[in-house]
């Protein structure tokens, strides 16, 4: 596999320094980086991309070196960002690290014993004792301040998109990320950097950091910023980032995601997030636009990433979670959820709180549907409905509106579903 025709194909190259592709066809297992800022302890999608470049890099045959800015994530950087970040601790740091090496091993193969196997590093490592007057005299006297301020990200800052200007820190991070990859390249022998199209300014410092002290040619190659088809910036919610971390977006929520993006986003999105080829790509295509209706991109989009991120196992259970709102299923289903998933299954759905007594004691249907949560506006109109059959309290059909309700009915300890029709839901919460 070609790593560049890979990457055209799937439309994930926005810039290319000349002499990449030629670099590639030359040399085989070529070391390649990419930086990942280590301010949370988690990946969310819109790292995705970045990680994909990687991922694909390796099944091309280079060596994927993913670097986690232990130091310059101390620091902070400035692309794209409007305001300076909080600043880390090293305990802190390291915490993040270790889980985001756990979230790559879902991407990258960094057990085997193959030549290409994948690596972490740590700026940390090499630049916690580099002391200030040793860069400013061995690396900052080769880049001039003139050449920094013409980046388009320092520009930015400073022409009014930064409320409190760009700070020295800040400023700064270009100059550390540069060495990086000099460090890199002299320490791996790295002569390729990975990253996002707002990286260019940082990524091409490194490059001429590297030529102006004499090391090896050096390359850069970048993918887009990943947006949603109204141009709005992708991975984001209402209820904010989309994590990789089941313990922030449960595998459901994950598997919603994907699963609801628009027709157009999914011809992209396919192409960009998963490992499947061309051919089985232009296929599902075909066959979606033939018939849009079945969303045969979406379900194969939501199995392909939910898989990958999560597991087998997960995606499953993500199926049959959605499964429960629309299709018949059945107590025993829901059973068969956690709590997080049952409160997203059911997200948006009007919620009572209810007396944990009153079902520790035993209460009757209609009086907990109608006096103490108003599921029904009256008894009355309770009694007909459940004579048609068009009650059910945890997906069971109700025969008796005098049916006793007791504790050993709640779901998870705690939760209550009842339903009017086939649409309508209502989640009690015993407290």
């Amino acid at each position: 596999m070609n790593f560049v025709e890979e990457l055209k194909w799937r439309g994930m190259i926005h810039q290319m320094m000349p002499g990449t592709e030629e670099l590639l066809e030359k040399e085989e297992n070529v070391a390649a980086y990419l930086g990942i800022d280590p301010t949370a302890d988690s990946l969310h999608i819109g790292h995705l991309c970045g990680v994909m470049m990687l991922r694909h890099y390796q099944r091309c045959g280079g060596k994927p070196f993913a670097l986690v800015g232990g130091a310059t994530g101390m620091i902070g950087d400035p692309s794209g960002k409007s305001q300076e970040r909080n600043l880390l601790d090293e305990q802190t740091l390291a915490h993040n690290v270790a889980c985001i090496k756990a979230q790559l091993s879902k991407f990258l193969d960094f057990e085997s014993d193959v030549p290409n196997r994948a690596e972490l590093v740590n700026n940390y490592d090499w630049m916690k004792d580099f002391t200030f007057l040793d860069f400013a005299r061995d690396i900052g006297k080769h880049i001039t301040v003139n050449y920094m301020m013409a980046k388009e990200s320092v520009q930015k800052r400073l022409n009014g998109e930064a409320r409190d200007g760009l700070s020295f820190t800040e400023f700064t991070y270009q100059l550390l990320q540069g060495y990086d990859f000099y460090y890199l390249s002299q320490h791996y022998n790295c002569r390729l950097q990975l990253g996002g199209a707002d990286q260019w300014g940082n990524i091409t410092t490194g490059s001429e950091l590297i030529r102006r002290m004499g090391g090896k040619e050096c390359f850069a190659l970048t993918c887009p910023l990943v947006t949603k088809s109204d141009g709005r910036k992708f991975g984001k919610t209402e209820s904010g980032n989309i994590w990789l971390n089941p313990n922030y977006t449960s595998p459901y929520q994950f598997y919603q995601f994907w699963l609801n993006v628009p027709d157009e986003d999914a011809e992209r999105y396919i192409k960009i997030f998963t490992s499947l080829t061309k051919e089985e790509i232009d296929a599902l295509i075909e066959a979606h636009r033939a018939d849009p209706g079945q969303r045969q991109l979406q379900k194969r989009l939501a199995e392909e990433v939910t898989v990958m991120v999560h597991s087998r196992e997960a995606y499953e259970a993500a199926v049959e979670a959605s499964g429960i709102l629309f299709g018949k299923s059945t107590r025993e289903s829901l059973l068969k959820l956690d709590e997080q998933t049952l409160l997203d299954v059911f997200d948006g759905v009007p919620r009572f709180e209810v007396s944990r007594s009153l079902l520790d004691e035993g209460v009757k249907a209609i009086d907990l549907l109608t006096e103490h949560a108003a599921v029904f506006p009256s008894k009355g109109e309770m009694r007909k409905l459940t004579q048609g059959g068009g009650v059910s309290i945890n997906k069971e059909k109700l025969a008796d509106p005098n049916a006793t309700i007791t504790a050993a009915d709640l779901l998870d300890g705690k939760y209550l579903l009842a339903q009017q029709g086939k649409k309508k839901y209502y989640l009690l919460i015993a407290k």
